[in-house]
């Protein structure tokens, strides 16, 4: 699929460390919020590791599983000239779990987020779907609810600090 000369696919073992990369960087970009707490420094401590060594050999990990179980595991990557600009990986079990799920802000806004969706919907088929969303992230929220998520009541604060709400899409 093409749209501004972007590429979605399903990634390489060799996209691990730019998905890690991409990965750190929309988290820089999506999450500091003062009324939280939460600014560079909170999220280099508590997500930096997944553009380590360590972290990317955990993305090679999903990315392998999702090239030998594709019912199992669903991950696409998003290919602009600059490199991975997003990704949309989700996973089946019970219910199917969305995420993690990111573009970086100069991808968004462009349509992509609906392209990833509509090859994640399918896939997931009849299957209800669940995800967390950083309850300041409106926009995602926004995103979410338009493809018929809602929010549960169920909350969580991730590593003590960041304020997460549950979703679920059921047909």
């Amino acid at each position: 699929m093409h749209n501004h000369g972007r590429i979605i696919n399903t990634p390489r073992g060799d996209d691990a460390a730019a998905v890690s990369q991409t990965h750190l960087a929309a988290w820089l970009q999506t999450y500091p919020n003062k009324y939280a707490g939460i600014d560079e420094a909170w999220i280099t401590e508590n997500v930096g590791s997944v553009a380590t060594a360590e972290g990317i050999a955990k993305w090679q990990d999903v990315i392998e599983e999702a090239g030998q179980q594709p019912n199992q595991v669903f991950c696409r990557v998003v290919h602009a000239d600059t490199g991975i600009v997003g990704f949309l990986c989700g996973r089946r079990a019970e219910l199917v779990a969305l995420g993690p799920m990111y573009l970086l802000d100069d991808a968004k806004g462009q349509g992509i987020g609906s392209q990833l969706m509509s090859e994640f919907l399918p896939w997931a088929g009849d299957t209800p779907m669940r995800l967390w969303v950083t309850d300041y992230n409106l926009r995602a929220i926004r995103f979410y609810a338009r493809y018929g998520f809602k929010a549960t009541g169920e909350r969580e604060l991730w590593r003590g600090k960041l304020p997460n709400i549950r979703m679920v899409r059921s047909l």
